[in-house]
């Protein structure tokens, strides 16, 4: 059987003990080194981080009171925090082990010892010791994505304050929240705003985008893997859910799960327990779940795409972002905020931006919606100049309403608004001819005619 873990420090002055302990534990780690005295210790941890410390309390002959050993664990301690060290005691010096075991120890071993009860002591606690490291490196790549100023939930649309009240009523509670809307409406900020709002928002939120994530790597992303479980899986690692442990998690892009995993996530859910790939030992979680996806509520509604047991798990609560096209009225709000954010982000100059601009800007669809309203904010205050902005500064991928209005608010020359129109309601239908006309009201032959008239 393979070593499930790196290296194990065995420090006792009695070498009979500490042989003992090496041939104990040695189909456990790549290595076990022994030390004679906790002085050797402290520097091979500026070199090395042992999974496992097992130390004796007592060095100098005829002590017993543990004081010496005492002190090097809390010089332990202070050099690494996640330190497993399992204190090694003479029988009957419970007491002193207690006292460690609060000073920051795992664990005690009493002298003499079974070896399986060594061997399991040291495995939990190296176990644990791994635990407290993953959830550490997990929980900094959420805590990188952490909420800043300028992601903020913003609008006072009436549809957005339908929104505000669903969060504000859902947040307080452990229940599970299901985010519908298309992409780039905000669903990721949606959800650090219930987990700001809730009891949980003492431990950061853990996100995982399933979409992003290879469908082979699903189960071990969410659920973890020990170490063999599969070729590369060179050590444990901890799933998300476990890492999101008393907080919560953020499934993005949830209808991109296999069918074949949603019957494992619903259990994980019901049982609240997760079983790592490869392991056969459940590990207890407290998690709660945020879901989100850009798929259409009857979409999620069909049973071959996705189970629906799962989704009366996962929708307990229902809050439905509106696209940008259908909350217009917050677009001057979030112009005016991104583009604040970017002058400052690029030092440039705060710019006016006139009636007719705003005007263009609030009446295109925004087919990406905030997030594609975000990314023409900054392209413009980049390449703006003067001391206002133009429709031009804004890169709309579907100019037309914008660039009509724009021309229709300075010329009154019937060929060129005959030919904004017919640009406009080609872009609007993505150049199909047929119902392009339908829209203009022509025939195609009457519309083919004018488009050889105005070159298009």
């Amino acid at each position: 059987m393979d070593p499930q873990f790196n290296l194990a420090v065995v420090v006792d002055d009695d070498p009979d003990i500490a042989l003992a302990a090496r041939l104990a534990l040695r189909d456990m780690f790549d290595r076990v080194e022994t030390l004679s005295t906790p002085t050797e210790l402290l520097p091979m941890l500026s070199n090395e981080s042992p999974d496992a410390i097992l130390l004796d309390l007592n060095f100098q002959r005829g002590a017993t009171d543990g004081r010496e050993g005492l002190s090097f664990l809390g010089r332990i301690m202070q050099h690494d925090p996640d330190a497993a060290v399992v204190i090694i005691t003479a029988h009957g010096a419970v007491s002193i082990a207690v006292e460690a075991i609060k000073a920051g120890a795992s664990d005690f071993v009493a002298k003499p010892w079974s070896n399986e009860r060594l061997a399991a002591t040291v495995r939990s606690a190296a176990t644990l010791r791994r635990s407290r490291i993953d959830a550490r490196t997990e929980r900094g790549r959420a805590s990188e994505l952490a909420p800043t100023t300028d992601t903020p939930l913003l609008g006072q649309s009436e549809a957005m304050q339908r929104v505000r009240t669903l969060i504000d009523r859902a947040a307080p509670t452990d229940a599970n929240v299901l985010i519908l809307g298309e992409n780039g409406t905000g669903k990721e900020i949606v959800a650090r705003e219930i987990h700001r709002l809730s009891r949980r928002s003492g431990h950061p939120m853990v996100a995982v985008d399933l979409g992003a994530t290879a469908e082979t790597l699903f189960e071990s992303e969410l659920f973890g893997h020990v170490k063999g479980a599969f070729t590369g899986a060179d050590t444990d690692r901890m799933g998300r859910l476990k890492a999101a442990d008393h907080s919560t998690l953020f499934l993005d892009e949830i209808g991109n799960l296999p069918l074949h995993l949603q019957p494992k996530l619903l259990t994980a859910l019901e049982q609240r327990e997760v079983v790592p790939v490869g392991a056969n030992k459940p590990l207890p979680i407290d998690v709660r779940i945020v879901a989100a996806t850009n798929a259409s509520a009857d979409s999620l509604a069909d049973d071959k795409r996705f189970r629906q047991d799962l989704l009366f798990r996962l929708n307990t609560i229902e809050i439905t972002l509106p696209p940008l096209r259908e909350r217009r009225a917050d677009i001057p709000v979030l112009l005016d905020h991104y583009a604040r954010l970017y002058a400052r982000k690029y030092d440039k100059p705060q710019r006016e931006m006139p009636p007719h601009v705003l005007d263009a800007l609030e009446r295109h669809d925004w087919p990406g919606n905030v997030r594609a309203l975000r990314h023409a904010a900054e392209r413009a205050v980049i390449m703006a100049d003067g001391d206002h902005y133009r429709v031009d500064d804004f890169p709309l991928p579907q100019r037309s309403e914008a660039a009509s209005l724009s021309v229709v608010g300075d010329s009154l020359n019937l060929d060129q608004l005959e030919k904004q129109m017919i640009e406009r309601a080609l872009r609007m239908h993505h150049f199909n001819v047929s119902l392009a006309a339908s829209e203009l009201g022509l025939s195609r032959g009457a519309l083919y005619r004018r488009m050889e008239k105005h070159g298009l």
